[in-house]
């Protein structure tokens, strides 16, 4: 019986090209690809996969969050991250998210189907490089996870006081467009969408 894989990949080449490689196996069977991940709760509903691979950096909507869904009504399916991103903050957080293995797509070509042997056999596949920045990360528990700047760290405390962009502008003498600036890199690193989001994860993650 073959493997049913749901693909989330929102680079157009590279879903091609994973649908050419399952296509050579007689293992495994593509069920759909999607270029993101916005109705990814009924498409898994739709196709019941054995195993899912997904993409972190997608618009509209992050793998990351796409994963937290899914583990809200599925808490067994295997999950394989496919990403470029060898950092440890987005490994972290997919980790905590609750997926299964964490795969670099430089390995895609040579790797892929191990992984989702050893991820359908209960094992957390993961590229060496991600395995070892995990245990790396486990070891040194550091004191700025999301790798925040001193300028962003202040701007995030004044934020969490409640202070408009024009009070931090005048703050710290910065133009409000710079304050803006500063605010979206916060976003992307904390990974979150709005002042309150980013005030809530700062509170609650003790970040300031």
């Amino acid at each position: 019986m073959e493997i049913q894989l749901l693909v989330f990949e929102d680079n157009d080449l590279l879903r091609e090209s994973l649908a050419s490689l399952v296509a050579l196996s007689p293992e495994f069977k593509l069920a759909a690809a999607y270029p993101n991940v916005l109705h990814a709760r009924e498409q898994v509903f739709q196709h019941q996969p054995d195993v899912v691979l997904m993409d972190i950096d997608m618009p509209g909507r992050t793998g990351i969050e796409a994963v937290k869904e899914i583990r809200t009504f599925n808490s067994q399916l295997p999950v394989i991250m496919l990403t470029v991103f060898d950092d440890n903050i987005h490994v972290l957080e997919a980790i905590k998210a609750g997926a299964s293995g964490y795969l670099l797509k430089k390995h895609i070509s040579t790797k892929l189907f191990d992984a989702i042997t050893e991820v359908l056999e209960g094992g957390a596949p993961m590229s060496p490089s991600i395995a070892r920045m995990v245990i790396s990360s486990m070891q040194k528990p550091t004191e700025n996870p999301y790798q925040l700047t001193p300028k962003e760290k202040e701007i995030l405390t004044a934020l969490s006081s409640g202070n408009s962009y024009k009070l931090i502008a005048a703050q710290f003498n910065n133009s409000i467009d710079t304050v803006r600036s500063h605010i979206k890199k916060i976003y992307e690193k904390l990974h979150v969408h709005s002042q309150t989001e980013a005030v809530s994860k700062a509170i609650n993650e003790r970040l300031v």
